[in-house]
């Protein structure tokens, strides 16, 4: 039997400035997501909450979530990000700390708001860590999320295309098991007390994709991403704590 392919993460810790600078790599294209993500969180978030992120990276959502007047922590277990991410930080007030999703190192019930975007298709345990979430997520807050679908075309689309038009995508930067179907993580969510009530997919505006570039192996900084009621590839999701 052939060995599975495990999930490739040590990358994160050798991207450094390319967070933020790099346009031959898939987190340019992350990048440009977060025009979309950050302002549909942030229209769904009360004045000044105290938010937590899990798995933030070099902080695209953290410091864009401090600039808007919020008290933000940020965690995650690539020192390297977190340095990258507090660089950026033109607040001066985001919190970063190297932490392990599965035993947060917070009390319960600490956070208005919790927030993990792109970080739950790069695990093993995704129900436990969304337990966690809920540990510290105070009786009515609210946890908002994005990660992949799984199914064929989100391989074909998400992980195969990728690879195919951006050379120096990082390999196994995922892999098609650890996709999460909508209703699975519906599922985890409930069984942590959590009720989802709104999903939404993402995908790129086709007429911003400039053509002429499409096989230069880098990522045109016009490309633009839009939501959509179609959750096949990628989706976001807001689900809110129970009051009992």
């Amino acid at each position: 039997m052939a060995n599975p392919i495990k999930i490739n993460n040590s990358f994160y810790d050798y991207y450094g400035e390319r967070w933020y600078t790099a346009d031959d790599d898939p987190v340019a294209l992350l990048r440009l997501e977060n025009k979309v993500k950050a302002p549909w969180i942030l229209s769904r978030i009360n004045k000044f909450s105290k938010i937590l992120d899990v798995g933030c990276g070099a902080g695209f959502l953290t410091n864009q979530f401090a600039l808007a007047g919020h008290d933000v922590t940020g965690v995650d277990q690539s020192e390297d990000s977190l340095r990258v991410a507090h660089t950026y930080d033109r607040s001066g007030k985001v919190r970063y700390l190297a932490a392990n999703a599965y035993e947060l190192p917070f009390d319960d019930e600490t956070f208005d708001v919790v927030t993990s975007t792109d970080f739950l298709e790069h695990i093993d345990d995704p129900e436990k860590v969304i337990k966690e979430f809920s540990r510290v997520l105070k009786p009515g807050g609210t946890f908002f999320f994005h990660t992949f679908n799984r199914n064929p075309l989100s391989w074909l689309v998400a992980i195969k295309m990728i690879e195919w038009l951006i050379p120096k995508t990082p390999k196994n930067m995922h892999v098609l098991k650890l996709f999460i179907k909508p209703i699975e993580l519906q599922k985890y969510c409930e069984n942590a007390h959590l009720k989802v009530i709104e999903l939404t997919g993402i995908k790129p505006v086709i007429s911003s994709i400039p053509i002429k570039r499409l096989f230069s192996g880098k990522v045109p900084d016009q490309i633009r991403f839009e939501l959509t009621r179609n959750l096949s590839i990628s989706y976001m999701g807001k689900a809110v704590k129970s009051l009992a």
